[in-house]
């Protein structure tokens, strides 16, 4: 093809990496397969995104998936293109192409090469792809294909778990078996996820049946229905390693479960990639059947992500939200900063997106009887750890949160979607009680939150008899700045960096920690007004 046959993609420039090592380009015998996202054959329309009316798997296929017509229009270029369709689907706008380097690299105008680079999960030295500056796709193709995934597989995202450290003085230690939160929390009595679906995403590690049986077996819980499910060749691997990514997808199977045992676990693995999140959370909420709630504890700074694939993955979280389906994701573990180097304030992806219900961390101190002395900010110190939270630098303050009292981003005086949403303990400190690789051990991080909130989500849904979609339209309802919000305990005291902790929505805790009880019947007046 000609220059004049291909047109730019908005949104698909990378800077080139700095700090790695070019072995060299990627081999011509290499094939590799991409994720394209389609346009939407019509609009998403606000009001359906925030409910309380929801779609079908089937009629948002029919009405907000891509149109069969710009789908056969990308076989076709693509075919042409010496590149082969491996598999589409409508619903979720994606369609799935497989080819040699040389035929990619000239179908989407790019070169790519092998890199070297530190691993962001589990440290150590990595070969990947990369690419720099913009993506072209062939000029037929010219506003039908919104992101092109996959061509440069660089680790994604990390994990926001945290182990107990020496720095935790033994007389600061405490720690939770999760089933006890539930009274912390004052879940709904009479609940457990009886017939509700809770997907998680992984991207990496695994979990073991027999670790998951002693475990619940220890807490007198019935071992949960959990299930594997591949995404783009991922599969449940652990690496007998309990510092390793297991601990990230034991920590989240082992807090929902014990909160939620009746509720049916999927868990999603897929490569750490943005290909590969994307596709994960998809397939998750396209799946059938619809799944009450999706949880995800993996994010990297919004900074980090392309354009595309920002939008991408905050596309399929308004999916969700329009199919009835709540996202809980973790603020991240590394305070204001969000683990950049350049001093300024970041947030954290996913959570920062307006349709994740983003997840922040306390430190607790609760006896066993579930009475609190004290929840407070989760800040261990410079290098220990802090809870995410700020102020977006890509999303807009959404409707919802306009009357929170969320500031301006810090160095910057611009407003935004203000992070996060609610908390629940993730100091490691204070932190959970799991078996990882069959050793009993103490977590934390806000990698904890999202499915202790995925949890109570699922309870709250069994209670109510529907979906709660987009639930931060009824967290928010009648909110002011410095008022507690009904079904919240609000947190106080304790910063993140550079934002404090306040009497009502901060972005450190953001409304606060659940009261579920007091949630139930808030949820059940909003619906009955």
């Amino acid at each position: 093809m000609s220059e004049n046959e291909f047109a730019a993609l908005p949104g698909s420039e990378r800077a080139a990496l700095e700090d790695v090592e070019v072995v060299g380009p990627v081999d011509a015998a290499e094939r590799i397969t991409v994720t394209l996202i389609l346009r939407r054959r019509a609009e998403l329309p606000e009001e359906l995104v925030e409910g309380p009316e929801t779609l079908t798997r089937e009629e948002f296929a029919a009405r907000h998936g891509a149109d069969p017509a710009d789908v056969e229009a990308v076989r076709t270029a693509l075919t042409s293109a010496g590149l082969e369709i491996v598999d589409s689907d409508a619903g979720s706008r994606r369609v799935v192409a497989e080819g040699p380097v040389g035929a990619i690299t000239t179908a989407f105008g790019t070169d790519l090469n092998v890199v070297r680079n530190t691993d962001p999960v589990g440290g150590g030295q990595i070969e990947h792809r990369a690419r720099s500056g913009e993506l072209n796709v062939p000029v037929a193709l010219d506003g039908i294909v919104e992101a092109v995934l996959g061509l440069d597989d660089r680790p994604q995202a990390r994990i926001n778990v945290s182990r107990l450290g020496a720095h935790a003085q033994a007389a600061q230690r405490k720690s939770y078996k999760p089933n006890a939160l539930a009274t912390v929390y004052k879940f709904p009595a009479g609940t457990d996820g009886t017939g509700q679906t809770l997907a998680i995403l992984e991207l990496g590690g695994g979990f073991v049946q027999s670790d998951l049986d002693t475990y619940f077996g220890i807490l007198g819980i019935a071992t949960p229905s959990v299930t594997a499910v591949g995404v783009d060749g991922g599969t449940n691997a652990p690496s007998n390693d309990p510092n390793s990514a297991d601990g990230e997808v034991m920590l989240d199977i082992e807090v929902a479960g014990a909160l939620a045992p009746k509720a049916t676990q999927l868990v999603y693995f897929a490569p750490n990639t943005d290909r590969g999140f994307v596709d994960a959370l998809s397939t998750a909420v396209h799946a059938s059947p619809t799944p009450t709630v999706v949880s995800i504890s993996w994010g990297g700074a919004e900074d980090l992500w392309t354009a595309q694939a920002r939008k991408s993955f905050d596309a399929a979280l308004a999916d969700a939200a329009a199919m009835g389906v709540t996202v809980t994701v973790a603020s991240g573990d590394n305070g204001s900063l969000d683990g950049q180097t350049d001093k300024k304030q970041h947030t954290d992806f996913p959570s920062s997106s307006p349709h994740a219900l983003a997840c922040g961390g306390t430190n607790l101190d609760a006896d066993a009887a579930g009475a609190v002395t004290s929840e407070t900010v989760w800040n261990g110190g410079t290098g220990k750890g802090a809870t995410g939270g700020g102020v977006s630098d890509k999303f807009a303050l959404p409707t919802y949160q306009g009357k929170a009292g969320v500031p301006t981003r810090v160095g910057t005086g611009k407003s935004g979607r203000g992070v996060p949403d609610v908390a629940a303990v993730a100091d490691p400190a204070t932190g959970y009680e799991i078996q990882v690789d069959g050793q009993m051990l103490v977590f934390g991080g806000t990698s904890a939150v999202a499915p202790l909130w995925a949890a109570l989500i699922c309870r709250l849904a069994q209670a109510l008899g529907k979906p709660l979609g987009l639930v931060h339209t009824q967290l928010y309802a009648g909110v002011a700045a410095g008022q507690v919000q009904p079904g919240f305990r609000d947190v106080t005291e304790g910063d993140n960096g550079a934002y404090k902790a306040g009497t009502g929505w901060d972005a450190c805790t953001g409304l606060g920690v659940p009261d579920g009880e007091a949630l139930l019947a808030a949820l059940r007046g909003a619906a009955a007004g």
